[in-house]
């Protein structure tokens, strides 16, 4: 089950290669994020020490948070990996100008996962094209449907 997506990912990007990565997070994060006080628009990931981390994904806290903790709604998070999908993702981004970007937030044996994809990022024609092909899919499915709904009466 999906909590956020970060649909502006797909268009502004060619998604190369999907990985699913562990999150770090606080009490009242995962409270905030049940209650779907997440955004992931802005987010991106970056390699720091050899880790992964998530920045610029947004949780505001509950009103109802604690007294005793002091919430950050853009704090910095730990994306969790296997050590050599790690690395191998370093190489990647290095050498041949990848970037991370996370693309959903979502559930899994409840526990809050991340799915981050290397990326290139589309030059503006390709941005161009992907809206033209949204656009014809878009008015393909309404052209069907209007055929499919006006057929022949008998």
């Amino acid at each position: 089950m999906s909590i956020a997506e970060n649909r502006r990912a797909r268009f502004d990007y060619h998604l190369e290669e999907k990985y699913e990565a562990g999150m770090v997070l606080q009490g009242w994060e995962i409270k905030a994020i049940r209650a779907g006080q997440v955004q992931l628009t802005d987010g991106y990931v970056m390699i720091r020490d050899g880790e992964l981390y998530l920045i610029g994904c947004r949780i505001n806290a509950l009103r109802s948070a604690s007294t005793h903790v002091h919430p950050e709604a853009d704090r910095t998070k730990k994306l969790l990996m296997h050590k050599a999908e790690i690395k191998r993702l370093i190489g990647k981004v290095e050498q041949k100008g990848f970037t991370l970007v996370p693309l959903d937030l979502h559930y899994k044996g409840g526990r809050v996962k991340a799915e981050i994809a290397l990326a290139k990022g589309k030059a503006e024609h390709d941005k161009r094209n992907t809206e033209k092909k949204r656009d014809w899919d878009r008015e393909k499915g309404r052209l069907m449907r209007h055929k499919v709904s006006s057929g022949p009466k008998e």
